[in-house]
């Protein structure tokens, strides 16, 4: 299955309606950059997608697995001073459940086996045409 989203912008300075075939969200900027800070700005929705993904595949695996796993909660930032490497997504997971500390440790590996860690830990070609 191929994911794909169509954007466009908006009369509101800065802002984007971004679509797929049934969901609309709106990024923007803060007002300090000029937007009206009504959406998430850029890096806050690629930090959402890694957010949403691991706790997606976490509750999946989990569950097949039949473990307790209440909760996942999630902090990100992405350091805006990238290294000559690249830059560093750190991401703070908290489980809440009754696990034990064998199986907080799978549940890490399979955090970084996300589909979307899997992206953006590989090398990404981005080939953009233009009308």
């Amino acid at each position: 299955m191929q994911n794909q989203v169509s954007s466009k912008t908006l009369k509101t300075n800065y802002q984007v309606s971004i679509k797929t075939n049934t969901q609309q969200i709106i990024a923007d900027e803060p007002e300090d950059l000029g937007g009206s800070d009504e959406g998430m700005q850029p890096n806050e929705l690629l930090l959402a997608s890694l957010a949403a993904c691991t706790s997606i595949t976490l509750q999946m695996y989990a569950q097949r697995k039949n473990w307790q796993l209440e909760e996942v909660q999630m902090q990100l930032n992405i350091d805006k001073h990238p290294t000559e490497t690249g830059s560093i997504i750190e991401r703070h997971i908290t489980l809440i459940g009754d696990l034990s500390e064998e199986q907080k440790q799978r549940l890490l590996q399979i955090a970084n086996a996300c589909p979307v860690h899997k992206i953006l830990k590989n090398p990404i070609e981005i080939q953009t045409t233009i009308q």
